[in-house]
């Protein structure tokens, strides 16, 4: 049974990724790829599994999911990069939620990351909770460039299961997306007038370290765990 929920999906050469998202949300009544220049095999991907493709150029990530948004069928969105999927436990969670009276206008769940071949179930990478799922007369994306989020007026439900995504195929990749991000969000901390301080430059990886591999237990997640924390300090 379909409910009327729009999934909603932004790519770019993401033919490895999409059938595995695509076909986690099946019970979705429409499914919605924007994509921004695709060179590889999606869209012929997307448009096999059924889904509505809109071609725009990239706008910056929370624009880009914004715009998406808006060009949906249903007021009920599912948000997810192609490189995410949903686990059985989440997407019975969200099928029993919707096909009643939902409690609540968005929810939230936890995503777990899967990196060089292991799960992380500690420290930075889990539970990772996202907001993905919400009424876009009560929610919408954020115009900002990277690390974007939904603003919700009213509280926010969680669902049990787990977003699961496919952070990285390989450290090489891993290293060149996290490399764009730190960048983007530089130029747009440095366009809202922050400056690094010494301190903050000596002490933010240390104290994030402590955090998330000793008081968050990221140790339990092995050489995958420890390397995952070192990058997140040397973005920091």
């Amino acid at each position: 049974m379909t409910l009327p929920l729009s999934l909603v999906v932004i790519t770019q050469d993401a033919a490895e990724q999409l059938p595995a998202c695509l076909e986690s949300v099946d019970f979705a009544a429409e499914i919605l790829v924007v994509d921004s220049g695709s060179r590889d095999h999606t869209l012929e991907i997307a448009a096999a599994a059924g889904a509505r493709v809109i071609r725009q150029a990239w706008l910056g990530y929370g624009p880009q999911k914004h715009f998406a948004v808006t060009q949906a069928r249903h007021d009920w969105v599912l948000c997810l990069d192609a490189d995410e999927r949903l686990s059985p436990l989440l997407r019975e969670a969200i099928r029993n939620e919707l096909a009643g009276s939902p409690r609540f206008h968005a929810y939230r769940f936890p995503r777990c990351n899967r990196f060089l071949g292991r799960w992380l179930r500690h420290g930075e990478g889990y539970p990772d909770h996202q907001l993905r799922l919400f009424h876009r007369e009560h929610g919408q994306w954020r115009q900002d460039p990277i690390h974007e989020g939904v603003d919700v007026r009213g509280p926010v439900g969680t669902l049990t299961g787990d977003l699961l995504h496919e952070s990285a195929q390989t450290l090489e990749s891993y290293l060149d997306k996290q490399n764009r991000y730190t960048t983007l969000q530089a130029r747009h901390m440095i366009a809202q007038g922050h400056r690094p301080g010494v301190l903050r430059v000596v002490f933010s990886p240390l104290v994030r370290f402590i955090k998330f591999y000793c008081l968050r237990w990221g140790f339990l997640d092995g050489l995958p765990g420890l390397i995952h924390i070192a990058i997140g300090c040397f973005n920091s």
